[in-house]
């Protein structure tokens, strides 16, 4: 992935505007992010772009997985991948020679098939998913994750004893039991089950037009 920052030497009204460009070379393409903007004098959009996620379906309309704009691209311009649904904020990518939608839904061109785990990996992004990103102490935002017996005391690093945390209530539980502090968990925690454990949360993350594909995962 190639990303280019402006040059710092713009005005001081300008400064706010600063972004980055997100540029893939794909065989002999170049393609840029691009929103159809404002634009500065020297041409550099006039708001920054994030980086976006786009939802993979096998070629049966299962979800899969999300993939990075960047992969989603390269999968669309390998013709391994076709767009099932353009980005509904009118996005586009542009090269000197194509103009692309930005894809929010792909599908692959040939079937995968995926292997069934009895037990998903754990791993911090996906209890935060799981956890909904909230403390399972206080319910705040929460930034880290905490052992709910802490390892000192012969707690697993498993899902069943692990949670999401806000920093404060990770300093204070410290290694004490939440017995011992009068706490109560705000949920049961358990380990996510099912063939579609890596679209954990995937329904905060992306395009309303996803909503469709995860309600069947979500009921199976």
């Amino acid at each position: 992935m190639i990303c280019r920052r402006p040059d710092r030497r713009v005005s001081s009204a300008a400064r706010w505007a600063r972004i980055r460009y997100w540029g893939w070379r794909t065989g002999h393409q170049a393609i840029t992010l691009v929103t159809g903007a404002p634009t500065l004098k020297d041409g550099a959009p006039a708001w920054e772009v994030g980086v976006r996620r786009v939802l993979l379906l096998n070629i049966t309309y299962e979800p899969l997985t999300t993939v990075g704009l960047h992969r989603a691209v390269c999968l669309v311009l390998g013709e391994k991948a076709e767009v099932v649904h353009d980005d509904s904020g009118g996005t586009v990518l542009r090269s000197a020679s194509i103009i692309l939608a930005t894809p929010s839904v792909i599908r692959l061109r040939r079937y995968i098939r995926v292997p069934y785990r009895s037990r998903v990996p754990l791993t911090r992004a996906a209890l935060m998913r799981r956890d909904n990103y909230l403390c399972a102490y206080c319910g705040s935002a929460a930034d880290t994750i905490d052992h709910v017996v802490p390892r000192s005391r012969g707690g697993a690093h498993v899902w069943e004893n692990c949670v999401a945390s806000c920093t404060r209530c990770n300093h204070r539980k410290a290694d004490r039991l939440i017995e011992e502090l009068g706490w109560k968990l705000r949920w049961d925690p358990h380990a996510p089950r099912g063939m579609h454990w890596r679209l954990i949360g995937a329904a905060r993350d992306g395009d309303p037009q996803w909503a469709t594909y995860l309600a069947a995962t979500t009921a199976a």
